[in-house]
């Protein structure tokens, strides 16, 4: 099969979360199955230094229609790499920008046209170098693409047989925009109504794409369960649980070439589940970057990589600040976020001197170091669509502690010391208490050296690559090109 996969992001062109790895991983693992892949992106401003010695132009000057004016785009050639074409589309008046979506004052007034020019591009761009059997698109900025080939394009011969699948990463990012968007980017207004694209007076991309697209794929089977009821689906339930006979829920997997303990380059020692000395090596060399001395090592460490938001539970962990303090436990914290959260951890490290170390921002050699070192990993998040740091986690053999919520459900197992089976600790609820004790079950645990060496071999040597899903998501294209054959 031919597809082609268009996002807002890829590493390492564009990244702002998980969104960039996984378009970065699954189409490699996707041709190394044998079909033909290629990936559009934006041209943005940090895309040059990548490309700019091979790039090319291969399209010029592709009109997109507007209301009250036409834009002009350019394909260029990002090469082709791990068997995968790159193209990327070069609008330098709405993508030659340092933001991706926005600044630190907000979003981009005109990202509904950013995006909306980037949709078509692709399906024009495609029409020229290759129409696939399918497009896989990512998130609310390329789910016009299905909205567009269902309307605007339903007549067009060459892409009368293109079936298209969209996957949700995140349902809370949906791109809403005023009515008016409807005619600044061509659709007929028939379109704006409650069943398509319409949602409480606002144009909603991801609600357009749920409604046109011929499957749907999320992130993790539990998230898929999730995103059909109040509490996750965003005010998009309704119209997902529509669709959930055409919903797949498939786990990511992970780049084992960048995440391995075997091979890792940022770390002080190499290890592997039957050679597990090098771990030692790397607690030492992380609690030496945050600046502790003398920890014992029945004192456990607790790693924190994350983005610091209330939807990563960091709300729960502020409440029991103080009882880590009262705990035998180091944390060691990489992250930014929000400036409320920024500012209870600063504070937090600056209370408990002794135990907790916090570093403000994002350096990717440390948190390397964080999933080597740390002896457990606390992701406590109140909703997770997949969560990749705890799959990190399980290879490390740093035992995550996860609330059991979306992926993070879908792939730690609850320890279970009498059988010797499960990879981490997972606990139910919102309230602080709920994570105390779970916290509390597995400082318990760590006392047991030899039941806890298990514990961390459990994780270790459960493949989460990407050849796996990679086989699914193959079968959900399948399934969505029986529909447009």
């Amino acid at each position: 099969m031919q597809i082609v996969f268009a996002a807002s992001e890829c590493r390492p062109y564009a990244k702002t979360g998980g969104l960039a790895d996984v378009v970065a991983a699954l189409p490699p693992a996707v041709a190394r199955l044998g079909h033909k892949v290629s990936v559009y992106l934006p041209f943005y401003a940090g895309v040059r230094k990548f490309i700019d010695g091979e790039s090319k132009v291969v399209i010029r000057s592709i009109t997109i229609p507007f209301r009250d004016s036409n834009r002009f785009v350019d394909v260029v050639n990002g090469g082709i790499h791990d068997g995968v074409r790159y193209f990327f589309i070069d609008c330098p008046e709405f993508f030659d920008r340092q933001g991706l979506y926005g600044t630190a004052v907000g979003d981009y007034p005109d990202n509904a046209e950013r995006f909306g020019l980037f949709c078509r591009a692709v399906i024009e761009a495609a029409k020229i170098l290759g129409v696939p059997d399918v497009f896989h698109v990512h998130d609310w900025q390329a789910a016009l693409i299905p909205v567009y080939l269902k309307t605007v394009y339903a007549t067009d011969p060459l892409l009368r047989s293109a079936a298209t699948v969209l996957t949700i990463h995140n349902a809370a990012y949906q791109g809403k925009f005023p009515p008016t968007t409807t005619e600044e980017l061509l659709f007929p207004w028939e379109i704006f109504t409650m069943d398509k694209v319409e949602q409480f007076d606002r144009f909603n991309f991801l609600k357009g794409g749920v409604v046109y697209s011929d499957e749907l794929t999320t992130v993790s089977r539990k998230y898929a369960e999730e995103i059909q009821t109040p509490a996750f689906g965003e005010q998009l339930e309704g119209v997902i649980l529509k669709r959930a006979a055409n919903l797949h829920g498939i786990l990511n997997g992970v780049d084992y070439a960048l995440w391995n303990p075997a091979t890792d380059g940022s770390l002080a020692a190499h290890y592997s589940p039957d050679r597990l000395d090098g771990k030692k090596a790397c607690r030492a060399d992380l609690l030496h970057a945050f600046g502790f001395e003398k920890v014992a090592e029945t004192t456990p460490v607790i790693g924190i990589v994350s983005r610091l938001a209330t939807q990563k539970g960091f709300d729960i962990v502020a409440k029991i600040f103080d009882e880590f303090g009262r705990r035998d436990l180091v944390v060691t914290a990489l992250g930014s976020g929000d400036p409320y959260y920024e500012g209870l951890f600063r504070d937090w490290a600056f209370r408990f001197p002794a135990s907790v170390a916090v570093r403000i921002g994002y350096d990717d050699a440390l948190a390397h170091k964080i999933e080597a070192g740390a002896d457990m990993f606390l992701m406590p998040s109140r909703y997770e669509p997949c969560g990749l740091n705890q799959i990190y986690s399980l290879k490390y053999g740093t035992v995550p502690i996860v609330r059991a919520t979306g992926g993070l459900d879908d792939t730690i197992e609850e320890w279970d010391a009498g059988k010797g089976t499960g990879t981490g600790f997972k606990f139910e609820g919102f309230e602080p208490a709920d994570l105390l004790a779970e916290i509390d079950r597995a400082l318990l645990a760590f006392k047991d050296r030899k039941a806890w060496t298990l514990l961390m071999r459990n994780g270790m040597i459960l493949d989460h690559s990407w050849t796996g899903p990679a086989r699914e998501y193959v079968k959900v294209y399948e399934a969505a090109a029986q529909k447009r054959a």
